[in-house]
């Protein structure tokens, strides 16, 4: 409850009351008792509550596993940097010490799918993480279902051989890949810092509870 609920006013005694203590008609009794204003209290918004938690510190573990959930929508945007890879060399040759782990999350069955429900009800739905890592977590399994939306799509209308659709197709899937690398980049970086990340395009990111 907040500090304002907690403020009681006793009720005033009725007129007939005073008038028969004092002997004085209720009809001379006036009202000079005026409630004072009180100073007004300020509460803490639901937002400063949650920031001021977590800043906190926080665990080496939690910063490690909040860091590790957004290794998921990492990897599977993987496939939308293809024509980025292709035009830029560079870009590839950086993500060159990962490509162990990207082997062997590629060559598992149904890695992306077993992945995303461990995420989901091992670590978000899970009590037993503090909450600094499901919030972290609940962010990763909301940027990878993003992720999957444009596949969907393409699933659906095709893919585009040639022509002003397939070049539509290679600049949204360079834009959908440096979205994803940057909100992995800044989730990283700042879980490593024991900060808390809010990823764009995250509804209700600031009463997240659960």
């Amino acid at each position: 409850m907040s500090t304002a609920s907690l403020l009681r006013f006793c009720a005033l005694p009725p007129l007939q009351t005073l008038s028969r203590s004092h002997g004085l008609p209720s009809s001379t009794i006036h009202t000079p008792l005026r409630l004072h204003s009180l100073p007004s209290i300020k509460h803490r918004s639901s937002r400063t509550v949650i920031s001021m938690s977590y800043r906190a510190t926080v665990p080496a573990s939690d910063r490690l596993l909040a860091a590790l959930s957004y290794s998921l929508p990492f990897l599977n945007s993987l496939h939308y940097g293809r024509f980025l890879f292709a035009r830029f060399p560079a870009v590839g040759a950086a993500l060159e010490p990962l490509l162990p782990l990207i082997g062997a999350y590629r060559s598992l069955p149904y890695a992306s799918f077993v992945a995303f429900f461990a995420l989901y009800l091992g670590v978000v739905r899970n009590p037993v993480f503090g909450r600094y890592v499901r919030f972290n977590a609940m962010q990763a399994v909301v940027l990878d279902v993003l992720l999957a939306l444009p596949a969907l799509l393409q699933r659906i209308f095709g893919v585009p051989a040639r022509g002003l659709g397939f070049r539509l197709l290679e600049v949204s899937y360079n834009v959908i890949f440096m979205i994803a690398a940057g909100c992995f980049l800044y989730g990283l970086v700042s879980c490593v810092l024991g900060k808390t990340p809010y990823l764009p395009l995250m509804i209700g990111r600031h009463d997240f509870s659960f």
